[in-house]
């Protein structure tokens, strides 16, 4: 008898907690992680807006400004 099993990486559930909102993090108000920082800096760099990285920034914020600058380099 075979069983249907939910795969979540063949098939997402859409309600998933993947796409979070970053103010709604449990750890969001921790300070960003290192690999945050580098992107975010690479990020910033490439875009020309040095200003959207800062050292002292959020998990949240970080999240947000990556975002950010992704879509405004068409990422």
């Amino acid at each position: 008898m075979m069983v249907d099993q939910h795969n979540p990486k063949t098939d997402p559930d859409p309600a998933s907690n993947t796409e979070k909102d970053p103010d709604d993090w449990v750890t969001g108000d921790e300070p960003m992680t290192g690999a945050q920082g580098s992107y975010l800096k690479t990020l910033s760099e490439q875009a020309h807006e040095p200003e959207a990285f800062a050292e002292d920034l959020s998990k949240a914020e970080a999240s947000k400004r990556i975002d950010a600058l992704r879509s405004k380099l068409k990422m």
